[in-house]
This record gives C-alpha cells, sequence and structure tokens, in this order.
C-alpha cells in the first residue's frame, strides 16, 4: 500500500480519485489547494503527488517547483484541461513525472501512477554491499568472492561520474540492483532515476515511450507525451535489455548519448536533454553486432564503463551468505519465522548450478518456505523443483558439460540418495557409457572397447555383468 495526495480544485475529481485509488488498496489524501498540498508534505509523507495545474492561489507549475526543492525524488504526475505545449515543457523540465490532460483515461492513469511508485521505490530503497543488516533496511548485493568484491570496486569508481555504464549478465545476476547502486552514490541521486524495460514494451511504443511523441504523430496519438529521456532531464535512465531495441531506435539512442539533444516523433524541434544512461544486457553485444543486429557506434558509446556480473556457478562460496539473507527477507514477507535449512538441503542449493543464478534461487527458497509452512527445509523439499529444471538443463544444453554433469548428479542425489547410492549412480553411468558405445559402433565390441579405452574381454565382462546386447540394448 501507497500514499497518494491528489490536488485539485475540482471535488468530483478528487472522488473518482478516491475511489479508484482505495479500490487498488492505496492510502490517499486529498486537496484542493496547492498551500494545502505543501503542508502535508512533511506531515503525511506521500509517496506520490497527482497535480492539477490550474489552481486557486499559488498554481501546479509553482507548486511543483517548492516540491522539489523539498523533496527531490518525490514524483508529481501534472494533470490539467488546458493543456499547451509550453505547459507540458515547463512541467518536464521542473520534474515532473508525467504529465496527463483532462478528461483523464483512468487506465491510462492508472499506469502511470504504478511505474511512478515504483520508480519512487526504487530511487528510494538504497542498495547496500553485503551487509548483515534486516531484510527490511533495502536491498542488498550480497558476496564476499573476488568477483562481487571487483563488482563493488567498479561500482564506487564510476558513481561519482557522468560516465554511461554498460551493466553486463545473465538474467537474474542482478543488473538492476548493480544501476541503483551506481545512482544511489552518483552527484544525480538527488534528481529523477527512470528504469525503462526495453523487452516489455512492443517495439512500436519504444521509441514514444522513450522520446515521446506530438499529437497526431501516429494513429492513436491523440495527446503530446513526454518520453522518459525527457523526463529523466538532470537524472538518470536505466535502459534494461538494451540488445533488445531494433536498430533504427539505436540511432536516436545514440545521438541523445552523443550531442545530448532528442526530437519527439511528429516533430523537427530538436530538445536538449542532460541525463546519464546506465544500460543492461544479458545478450552478447559482440555477436549482435557481427550479425548486424546491434550498432558498432552504439556499443561503443554505451561501453565506456562495463560491469560484469558473475553467474551463481561461478561464485559458489556466496550461496550460503545469499540463502541467509533470503531466509531473513522472505520470512519477513511471508510473516513466518525464519526456517532451519538442514546441512543436506545447504549442500544441494550449493550444488545446483541455477541457470536462474539469484532470482532462481530466491524463487527456489520462497516456494520450499511456503509447502513447509514454518519447519526446517529439507533436501527433499528442494529436490522436486531442482530435479524438473536439472532435466531441463540437459534437455536445452544451457550449461557446459561439466555444469550438465553436475545438475544431473544434484538430480540424482536428491531422490536416491543413502546406502548404496555411489554403486548405483556409477553403475548407470557405467552402463549408459557402455551402451552408447556399442551404439555408435553398431555392436562391434572390438570398435567399441577401442572407444572406450577398454581390452576387449574387459568389455565383455562389463557386458555380462550389467546386461548388455552387442547393439547395446
Amino acid at each position: 500500500m501507497s500514499k497518494v495526495l491528489v490536488v485539485d480544485d475540482e471535488r468530483s475529481v478528487l472522488a473518482a480519485f478516491r475511489e479508484i485509488l482505495l479500490e487498488r488498496g492505496h492510502e490517499v489524501a486529498t486537496a484542493t489547494r496547492a498551500e494545502d498540498a505543501l503542508d502535508r508534505l512533511c506531515d503525511d509523507a506521500p509517496e506520490l503527488v497527482v497535480m492539477d495545474v490550474h489552481l486557486p492561489g499559488i498554481s501546479g507549475l509553482e507548486a511543483l517547483r517548492r516540491i522539489k526543492s523539498i523533496r527531490p525524488k518525490l514524483p508529481v504526475i501534472i494533470m490539467t484541461g488546458r493543456g499547451t505545449m509550453e505547459t507540458a515543457i515547463e512541467a518536464t523540465k521542473t520534474g515532473a513525472f508525467d504529465y496527463h490532460l483532462k478528461p483523464l483515461d483512468p487506465e491510462e492513469m492508472l499506469r502511470t501512477i504504478d511505474k511512478a511508485l515504483e520508480s519512487y521505490r526504487l530511487a528510494r530503497q538504497p542498495v547496500v554491499f553485503d551487509t548483515d543488516l534486516p531484510a527490511a533496511d533495502g536491498d542488498a548485493m550480497i558476496g564476499q568472492s573476488p568477483a562481487m568484491q571487483e563488482v563493488y570496486k567498479t561500482i564506487g569508481r564510476v558513481a561519482q561520474t557522468d560516465a554511461t555504464v554498460l551493466v553486463r549478465g545473465e538474467s537474474g545476476t542482478g543488473k538492476e540492483l548493480v544501476a541503483r547502486a551506481v545512482y544511489q552514490h552518483s552527484r544525480r541521486s538527488q534528481a529523477p532515476l527512470l528504469i525503462v524495460n526495453c523487452a516489455a514494451i512492443p517495439e512500436a511504443l519504444l521509441e514514444s515511450e522513450l522520446f515521446g511523441h506530438e499529437q497526431g504523430a501516429f494513429t492513436g496519438a491523440q495527446a503530446r507525451r513526454i518520453g522518459k529521456f525527457e523526463q529523466a532531464d538532470g537524472g538518470t535512465i536505466f535502459l534494461d535489455e538494451i540488445g533488445d531495441i531494433p536498430l533504427a531506435l539505436q540511432a536516436k539512442i545514440l545521438r541523445a548519448l552523443q550531442e545530448k539533444t532528442l526530437e519527439r516523433l511528429g516533430s523537427n524541434n530538436t530538445r536538449s536533454v542532460d541525463v546519464r544512461v546506465i544500460a543492461a544486457t544479458n545478450r552478447d553485444l559482440e555477436r549482435a553486432i557481427a550479425d548486424g543486429e546491434f550498432r558498432e557506434d552504439l556499443y561503443h558509446r554505451l561501453n565506456v564503463v562495463t560491469i560484469r556480473l558473475p553467474p551463481l556457478r561461478e561464485r559458489r562460496e556466496d550461496i550460503p551468505r545469499l540463502v541467509e539473507y533470503l531466509l531473513a527477507r522472505l520470512a519477513e514477507e511471508l510473516k513466518t519465522p525464519k526456517p532451519v535449512v538442514s546441512a543436506e538441503a545447504r549442500e544441494l542449493l550449493q550444488a545446483y548450478p541455477w541457470p536462474g543464478n539469484v532470482r532462481e534461487l530466491s524463487h527456489t527458497i520462497q516456494r520450499a518456505m511456503i509447502f513447509t509452512h514454518g519447519h526446517p527445509i529439507q533436501a527433499a523439499d528442494l529436490s522436486s523443483v531442482l530435479e524438473h529444471r536439472s532435466a531441463d538443463l540437459v534437455k536445452t544444453e544451457l550449461l557446459a558439460d561439466d555444469e550438465l554433469l553436475r545438475a544431473w548428479v544434484v538430480r540424482y542425489l536428491a531422490s536416491h540418495g543413502g546406502e548404496g547410492a555411489d554403486e548405483r549412480l556409477l553403475g548407470m553411468v557405467e552402463k549408459h557409457l557402455l551402451a552408447e558405445a556399442l551404439r555408435r559402433t553398431h555392436g562391434n565390441q572390438t570398435h567399441a572397447a577401442r572407444l572406450l579405452g577398454l581390452a576387449r574381454p574387459t568389455l565383455h565382462a562389463k557386458m555380462q555383468k550389467l546386461g548388455l546386447r552387442d547393439e547395446g540394448g
């Protein structure tokens, strides 16, 4: 639940906002004058202000300036029934999160409110580095491995500059946390941070989302829209999954980075913007360049400083600390006592290759906590989900050979551990190895023995023991 302050001199508008926001679980405060709204900034501590431009007393734009001087990170959505280009530009320059014309489109307004609240939460919630603090104190980047220490050092070196940062790593490694940490330790930490997931926005709408459009620029463009680059003027924009942006749009992003200018869709007017860009991707951009799917000049412009986040399987020594942190955090979220995790379950968690990285680890622990109801988490509570995922890994060949073998062993031990487990496992492996060699050589034992590096009598004896026919059946 979030606190939203709505400021409008029309009581019917206030009533409509109150009804719809209360239905969505928000706490709502209202005011008919900007002066009253300013008085409530400290008393009510709203997380979002939705405010009309034309108010009795001081105007909404003047109130916006004062709000930004008191609480720079607080998002403010401006609305008016008498919109002009000058009003839109002035509101954006002053720091409005977005701008809506009356009569309002309820669904569009609610989407903007959700984005604004999420933006405020992410900008305000601190990211700390490997901490024993309670989970409520913010998001944490956990890890004392050498690879993570390098990540922390690079964040510290680059944060106070305005350099463009490219964060690279597999899905679930925590790229957004890195971007937020760079922002929070930067000189722009009191200015807006806007997060755009480029892969989640349809290609036809992405250019408008980033650079805005004029009324009538395309079918359905019924009003002027200010893009994220203009909204983030003076602050930071995080372009997540930038490797998925189409080539045509990459040119406009390059121009915004090089010349610090942009043009809205449907406009020939060039506008200046001062925005720091942090980008992230899980794609191999070098291969994308070779395939003609990513501009090399944009790559070099983004790649001023690169922060590479290692996958979890490359820093297994961090898993125990991650598990402890996630247990505490999820226990608080689920309102349950922090459970005990058995030694066998911990070994299983540390052995698994985690193709989904920290995100997958978090979801696995959350699922186990839900189904154990506060009781100790055993290896069996994890085995079913990890067995299923390990099988998927083998099918899709996502990992290297040694990781595939490890995933298979993890799956086996989770469901077949106990007395004689090693003999059964080695017997299974040997049987499949010999069977495959016989299939490849069409049942020729001499050739199969040579392929396996065995003497022919030794192969024959093993076949008899394992019940294999010449064709490997």
